[in-house]
């Protein structure tokens, strides 16, 4: 049987339980199976306007669902992190601004996803060069005497 497809146990399981966490909660958004008392002062307003804006939530809630589901069938792994790492910062802001009762739960997502940015820190590297150059098939044609 070939391992080239196997990944190790914890990566697997934390890509898991965080896609199970953004593609349950993300579907909530639409379905509302889960109740969620509302929330008291600036988080209950500012909740109440993204739902207001009447695209805002979908389009959180939808990324949360598809990045949920690509982590958990474990497709395109570092895009799904790529998409919910601005989510997860506004999460975290979230709670830490308006709503700290519920910090917990933030962190612990925080942890799983730099522990998966981590784990798949070879992908990332290039991204983070701070000199990156496009690639030389995407660039025009130098234009010289013989080409004009």
């Amino acid at each position: 049987m070939p391992t080239a497809n196997r990944s190790p146990l914890a990566p697997r399981i934390a890509r898991t339980v965080l896609g199970l966490a953004f593609f349950v909660f993300g579907l909530n958004g639409f379905l509302h199976f889960l109740p969620q008392p509302p929330l008291p002062g600036p988080a209950g307003e500012l909740l109440g306007a993204m739902v207001g804006s009447k695209y805002l939530m979908a389009l959180v809630k939808g990324t949360e669902v598809v990045a949920g589901l690509l982590l958990i069938l474990g497709r395109y792994v570092p895009l799904a992190l790529t998409i919910l790492a601005p989510v997860i910062v506004n999460i975290v802001a979230f709670h830490l601004f308006l709503a700290p009762a519920g910090l917990a739960v933030p962190f612990v997502i925080t942890a799983i996803e730099l522990y998966l940015a981590w784990s798949y820190r070879d992908v990332f590297a290039p991204m983070l060069r701070a000199d990156a150059r496009p690639h030389a098939d995407a660039l025009p044609a130098a234009r010289t005497p013989q080409a004009i």
